[in-house]
């Protein structure tokens, strides 16, 4: 079959390229790695060898391909999408590939990747590295599975700052993930504003390099990528922190942010989403995928000027306004007459309705916030946990309709 090596017995690895003699330094370091343990084939002879019992022991192959090779990858994704079946690690060997090229051959399911000419010692790395056991995903137990979900997109954006959106966010996010954990209900929760997102603060989470990793090539991303970049809120609620470093809003595109709560929802029952203040490009495409869009303001003017211009913004966008659910933060109580009477006018003003009015939690909500726990963990009985809790409970009611509408249940 055209084998380098004329002994094939105790063949653990294949090189496979057009033309294995252009490779000359792969030979050279399959040699120094593995002896006479491997062998040298064209695209042609290695998808046939792949597809014999004799590929059964190899531990894995190395693809090289050049620019030459870019003109038609058929071959060469042939041999990778067999490679995969068999469950033979692929690392993929490129010299000058376009990066549209070298991102099309990894989303195959190519293990590892390194450039030619082989910086000293990259091949021996890349052999360490597939040949690692599998490190286990930071993610609930049971979390993201092959399942198909249906997700329910509640992104949480605040009016102005500092009026609670994501203690908001958090903490609906942690009820939802108490209520569903009995009947399976799996929650996520995503932290958008990249450059002060605060929920890696409120639940104690680091913030990893996967998540600029992840967004930063989105194109790529499969369920196993967008696994491994969530971290495990005590082993029920799945976390996308923001990224270590500040970045600027507009490294999201429409596309990144589309793909995103894609694979969110096709993974989840319930994705909430903590927005940045600020409006950009892929609001509207959040809005449009929202199920519920909730907005959280305060009882103050710079609130009710923001909400002005925000939903003018929507109107004259034509961006979908019905499915925005206003959110009154710190509401006075039920007996403070004059302060419910501004309540009323503010809504009448503004033309909107205020569908939910959460109270004041206190000194218990900064006091959580600190401690990176949710209410429900801190304070129980606090009247703030207690309004999130009733909000969740009618969020999983509406589950239950939209399966039912589906035939689900």
């Amino acid at each position: 079959m055209g084998l380098l090596k004329t002994k094939e017995a105790g063949i653990e690895a294949c090189a496979i390229a057009r033309d294995m003699q252009t490779f000359d330094l792969l030979i050279e370091d399959m040699e120094a790695e593995l002896g006479e343990r491997w062998g040298g084939l064209d695209f042609s002879d290695g998808l046939l060898y792949l597809g014999s019992d004799e590929a059964r022991g190899l531990k894995f192959i190395t693809v090289a391909v050049d620019k030459e090779d870019e003109k038609d990858l058929t071959p060469v994704s042939r041999l990778i999408s067999a490679a995969v079946a068999a469950r033979i690690k692929v690392i993929l060997v490129a010299y000058d590939l376009s990066p549209a090229a070298l991102h099309e051959l990894l989303r195959l399911g190519a293990d590892d990747f390194t450039p030619y000419p082989l910086p000293e010692g990259a091949l021996h790395e890349a052999i360490e590295r597939i040949s690692r056991p599998a490190t286990p995903t930071l993610v609930a137990s049971g979390g993201p599975s092959n399942v198909s979900r249906a997700g329910i997109i509640l992104p949480v954006s605040g009016l102005a700052g500092g009026v609670g959106a994501t203690t908001f966010s958090v903490n609906l996010a942690w009820e939802l993930a108490l209520q569903g954990d009995e009947s399976g209900l799996k929650t996520c929760l995503m932290d958008f504003d990249l450059q002060a997102g605060s929920v890696s603060t409120y639940l104690d989470l680091p913030r990893r390099e996967a998540i600029f990793e992840l967004i930063s090539d989105t194109d790529s991303m499969d369920r196993e990528a967008f696994s491994q970049a969530l971290l495990s809120f005590n082993d029920k609620l799945d976390v996308l922190t923001a990224p270590a470093d500040a970045l600027p809003l507009e490294i999201l595109t429409t596309e990144d942010v589309t793909r995103l709560l894609d694979m969110a929802a096709s993974l989840y029952d319930f994705v909430i989403v903590d927005m940045p203040k600020t409006l950009v490009q892929w609001t509207e495409t959040v809005l449009q995928r929202a199920d519920i869009f909730f907005s959280i303001l305060e009882l103050d003017m710079r609130s009710a000027q923001n909400t002005l211009r925000f939903v003018r913004t929507l109107k004259a966008e034509e961006l979908p306004f019905e499915n925005v659910r206003f959110a009154l933060n710190r509401a006075p109580k039920f007996t403070d007459l004059s302060a419910r009477g501004r309540v009323k006018r503010l809504a009448e003003n503004l033309d909107i309705s205020l569908e939910l009015m959460l109270p004041d939690g206190g000194r218990h909500v900064l006091d959580a916030c600190d401690r990176g726990l949710p209410l429900a963990d801190t304070a129980p009985k606090n009247p703030l946990r207690k309004e999130l809790s009733k909000v969740a409970k009618s969020i999983m009611e509406l589950t239950q309709e939209h399966a039912k509408a589906k035939g689900e249940l």
